[in-house]
């Protein structure tokens, strides 16, 4: 089931996001950059945001954040999308996608762009498979103090 997250679902996204990284990122960054991640840090920056959330059995396994695009040449942004590692290929990220997809649509957005890690082939299957393309725009992008590069993708709605 996908709904939208309220503010006590913020600590619950946090852990699903760093369980995330450290399962999709662990070939761009080491184990000691995984171990300053503050988890209370992460939940707190999630209070701030309502992400919708995939929920298997009462649990939070996923969730998504959508908006306006940060780039002026675009229309609407899927900013993150995080499923934990023991759920991929489930098919809670697809419900996720859709659920962010339709998001958008609501929020008046005829299309979107996402960034992802140029070095991430697993995330780029998944968003080629959901009919999302690569443009060819790419920049570094600094997480846990590395840069590394993102290439954006994007979709018509």
């Amino acid at each position: 089931m996908v709904r939208r997250g309220t503010p006590a679902d913020a600590e619950a996204v946090a852990r699903v996001q760093i369980e995330s990284w450290r399962g999709a990122y662990a070939h761009l960054f080491s184990d000691e950059q995984f171990a300053r991640i503050s988890l209370e840090e992460r939940a707190r920056f999630w209070r701030r945001f309502r992400p919708l959330v995939a929920e298997v059995d009462g649990e939070i396994v996923g969730f998504a954040a959508v908006g306006r695009a940060q780039e002026d040449d675009a229309d609407g942004e899927l900013y993150a999308i995080y499923v934990r590692p023991e759920q991929w290929g489930t098919g809670v990220g697809r419900a996720l996608m859709e659920a962010a997809e339709a998001r958008l649509r609501e929020l008046g957005h005829a299309g979107a762009i996402l960034w992802v890690f140029e070095d991430n082939p697993r995330a780029r299957r998944f968003y080629e498979a959901g009919g999302w393309k690569l443009e060819g725009h790419r920049k570094p992008f600094e997480l846990f103090g590395m840069s590394n590069p993102v290439v954006r993708y994007a979709k018509r709605l």
